[in-house]
């Protein structure tokens, strides 16, 4: 073979490498972008979830219900305008919690606590001082003028205790990244207004 035709062979079989490769690389390329992450697999908490997942936000939902009424009672009822505020502070932000929560449900194909007997909730969630929710808004109810504020942070401060304990809970054995995020966030907003519900009652004796 003559160099010139060896020379033009060297040429050619170094171009079509080099095209192959560029070949591989656009193709690997192209299916990482395409590819779906466990980041986006669990935007807005959907998809991904185990188990204490779903118990959470089930029972938290009922949680958050239980907060909301009686937080409700005493924005009508409070005697001291500073308890008035709290009130209006724990059912605001606690109900776009609760619509989070159930959009949570509905997109992992879980079953509404509407539909559940969650009479047995766990972890202590609904026990304020020996009373469920329905003898503390009987106790609530019943209370007059200052006993009203008194019994509620009182209530309250054992109710957001209940929060904190299944919100940890879920930070220690939940799967769904939003759902932890929120629980984190829970623990740490709840144990700010026990706080502040403790040094409204110092204030108060």
């Amino acid at each position: 073979m003559s160099t010139k035709k060896k020379l033009t062979a060297v040429v050619g079989a170094a171009t079509l490498a080099m095209v192959l490769a560029a070949c591989g690389a656009g193709s690997e390329s192209t299916e990482a972008a395409g590819s779906p992450t466990a980041d986006s697999a669990q935007a807005d908490g959907a998809v991904v979830h185990n188990e204490a997942d779903t118990e959470f936000v089930q029972m938290m939902i009922v949680h958050h219900e239980g907060a909301i009424e009686m937080a409700d009672l005493i924005v009508e009822r409070a005697s001291a305008e500073q308890v008035r505020e709290l009130g209006e502070r724990v059912r605001d932000a606690q109900g776009p919690e609760i619509e989070q929560m159930t959009g949570w449900l509905e997109s992992w194909g879980e079953e509404s606590p509407s539909g559940m007997d969650m009479g047995g909730m766990g972890h202590g969630g609904m026990d304020m001082g020996g009373m469920d929710q329905q003898e503390a808004m009987e106790a609530l109810e019943d209370a007059e003028g200052a006993e009203v504020d008194r019994l509620f942070l009182e209530l309250m401060i054992e109710h957001h205790r209940g929060a904190i304990e299944m919100a940890q809970a879920q930070v220690d054995n939940g799967r769904n990244a939003a759902a932890i995020a929120l629980a984190e966030d829970i623990i740490a907003a709840q144990e700010a207004e026990i706080a502040e519900m403790e040094q409204m009652l110092a204030e108060s004796r």
